[in-house]
């Protein structure tokens, strides 16, 4: 039987998301997401103290309390999100923690501009349900300082046997809920524009965690984001 996926209008996933901001906590404990691996994503950033870091679909900014340990007080965090629900949280978590050094932005990310150069760039759990993920990926490329690091951390059909039999009830599951596309391949995307690719599969292969530096010098051969769109 053969699967498809139809993405979503922006509007409607940030619709979707304002409604489903206050049951996160939840969806973590439904989809069996190891919560660890927001603190391993924030160190494969592998930023030092001082260093400005961007969160591309911050949500409700459940990855900033190890963000904002990475950069410490002399640091930046960033944080962009469509949904004014989920960011709604994430004002409240920042005013709760009282963190002057974290700044969230409402709007898509494709749009967005940091006010300096960034060291490291995450996705939190973002990638997969954003339709124009390759556009994204290519505009976060650009405000990439050369040396910093994208991280990508995310959910996958898990390979085998058990992926075969989750793939009907994962597509019902996000279509209802996340609006994750479980048939892009993020950590492709990343792997053929980055340094030292590297990659780490969690839960039977459910979740992982993908980073690579981007060069110093740019590589000729190097697939552009439109190139790997057009791929896609």
């Amino acid at each position: 039987m053969q699967y498809q996926w139809v993405d979503c209008e922006r509007a409607f996933i940030a619709r979707r998301y304002d409604r489903l901001a206050g049951f996160m906590a939840l969806f973590d404990w439904l989809f069996w997401f190891p919560p660890h691996l927001r603190n391993l994503a924030t160190e494969r950033l592998a930023v030092c103290p001082g260093a400005r870091v961007l969160e591309i679909g911050c949500g409700t900014g459940r990855n900033f309390p190890a963000l904002q340990a990475a950069v410490g007080a002399s640091g930046k965090v960033y944080g962009v999100d469509l949904s004014s629900g989920m960011l709604a949280k994430a004002h409240a978590l920042c005013r709760r923690k009282q963190w002057s050094n974290v700044e969230i932005t409402q709007c898509d990310a494709i749009e967005y501009i940091p006010p300096e150069p960034l060291d490291g760039i995450l996705f939190g759990l973002s990638y997969n349900t954003m339709p124009h993920h390759l556009g994204v990926l290519g505009h976060a490329w650009k405000l990439l300082r050369p040396g910093g690091r994208i991280v990508i951390l995310d959910g996958k059909v898990p390979p085998g046997i058990i992926g075969q039999l989750a793939l009907p009830f994962a597509l019902w599951l996000m279509k209802r809920t996340m609006l994750g596309n479980p048939f892009i391949r993020p950590w492709e995307h990343l792997a053929s524009m980055v340094e030292g690719f590297a990659m780490q599969d969690f839960v039977f292969g459910s979740w992982y965690v993908c980073w690579g530096v981007k060069p110093v010098q740019e590589r000729m051969q190097q697939a552009a984001p439109e190139q790997l769109l057009a791929a896609e």
